[in-house]
């Protein structure tokens, strides 16, 4: 639903989104006195966008809902390349067939956000690849090199920290992606008069480059607008687990680890995040925390946002299921699980494993487990036995050393004899069949 009677800046300042902006009063008007068309890219560095790309690609969809038109670039040129802001070490460069392929699935990814029909503002997606794949390097050096400083390059804090670290530095493949990015905002704007960039705030200097080249190259006004990179009050990064990224591709990162990631967020991040990930208005978030604050006691927003993230990012069936196992998990109850639904939560996305083809008698219990994902090691499997705290059907194991699998996983152990809930600590579960 467009709500263009919205200050869309307003807004996203309530919620703590901006960063940084560049002429935010003339910003402001330009916004305000029409339908405007932005943009923001997204390089194919995986085959999956993942949760820190999702505080911008938001912003695209606020901004459509504004009214405006959204472009979602998919950096096929600018990934063959690698952007070094604040990379501590060179990339490695990838072959120009596995970066196609994945520009493909991250076209796809964010056609999930923005519209492309059925409304006045429609979006699209472009791919960079598109206006440099056949341009030659001289070409490059006249038309766009030339407007940029290489003074001013270096004074570039993202840069700077690159020459500074002893033995890094930067390569001129890495040191020359502001130019590209840059093109991409003169690019656009000629075609699709388009007249605002936003990314992160690690983007800051390679927006600026990108408005300068539009002044130069165009004589247009353009504008930048960054959000902040996530953090969390802790000090750690946002969206790592013990397993690494959390991805919105569900076949990286399933519906229930992603609804589990929200539900685990700590109360001095709940109400920020709320903001950031949910289109909930500031006033009903605000409401929330007040109410948390009054009851004194488990709050209720963490439910809150793991329903309204997982619904954004998997849909009312993605959230389904990860409500499913949640509360088949977590009732306590798994030996009223029926063979059907064991089967349905392996389907929808509890991490599982076969057991079939393991020599089970000459592997221990912490190395199965371990592989499995539910520890970083045999250790701490170890000392989880030791505290009694893992549980296989229900009924909690004890430490022995020389413990084998087999001795766990046999037919008269299982549910259905071949299916084992094994949980360890208070989050951890996996579901082994044989």
């Amino acid at each position: 639903m467009t709500q263009q009677n919205i200050d869309l800046l307003a807004d996203l300042q309530a919620r703590g989104l901006i960063a940084q902006m560049t002429a935010e009063e003339e910003l402001r008007a330009h916004l305000s006195s029409g339908r405007r068309t932005l943009y923001c890219g997204f390089d194919p560095t995986a085959d999956s966008l993942h949760l820190g790309h999702l505080v911008p690609l938001l912003v695209l969809k606020r901004c459509q809902d504004a009214g405006h038109n959204p472009i979602a670039l998919v950096g096929g040129a600018t990934g063959m390349i690698g952007d070094p802001s604040f990379k501590a070490a060179e990339r490695s460069l990838n072959t120009s067939d596995v970066v196609a392929s994945w520009a493909d699935k991250i076209k796809g990814q964010v056609s999930q956000f923005i519209a492309f029909e059925g409304v006045d503002n429609p979006a699209r997606v472009v791919n960079n690849l598109d206006w440099t794949g056949n341009m030659n390097v001289i070409d490059f050096l006249r038309e766009i090199g030339k407007h940029f400083s290489v003074n001013a390059m270096i004074n570039k804090e993202s840069v700077q920290q690159r020459l500074n670290r002893e033995g890094a530095g930067i390569s001129f493949t890495e040191f020359s992606y502001a130019l590209l990015q840059g093109m991409d905002f003169a690019e656009l704007n000629r075609q699709y008069d388009c007249t605002l960039q936003v990314g992160g705030s690690d983007q800051w200097g390679n927006i600026v480059g990108g408005i300068d080249l539009s002044r130069r190259q165009n004589q247009a006004q353009v504008f930048g607008l960054t959000v902040p990179l996530v953090t969390k009050a802790d000090g750690t990064k946002f969206g790592k687990t013990e397993s690494g990224a959390v991805w919105l591709d569900p076949k990286k990162t399933s519906q229930y680890s992603f609804y589990q990631f929200w539900l685990g967020t700590a109360d001095a991040d709940v109400y920020k995040f709320l903001k950031y990930f949910t289109f909930m208005s500031v006033e009903e978030i605000d409401a929330i925390e007040k109410a948390d604050q009054e009851n004194g006691g488990k709050p209720q927003a963490q439910a809150i946002l793991a329903r309204e993230a997982t619904r954004l990012v998997h849909g009312e069936e993605g959230l389904a299921a990860a409500e499913r196992i949640t509360q088949a998990l977590f009732s306590g109850e798994t030996d009223q699980l029926s063979e059907q639904d064991l089967e349905q939560i392996q389907l929808d996305g509890l991490p599982s494993s076969s057991l079939v083809g393991i020599n089970l008698s000459e592997t221990p219990l912490t190395t199965l487990l371990a592989d499995a994902g539910l520890a970083a090691s045999g250790k701490q499997v170890k000392d989880a036995l030791q505290r009694n705290s893992v549980f296989v059907n229900g009924v909690a194991k004890g430490m022995d050393d020389n413990m084998a699998a087999a001795d766990i996983f046999t037919a008269d152990n299982g549910y259905y004899g071949k299916y084992f809930l094994v949980k360890l600590g208070k989050k951890k579960h996996h579901l082994f069949a044989l």
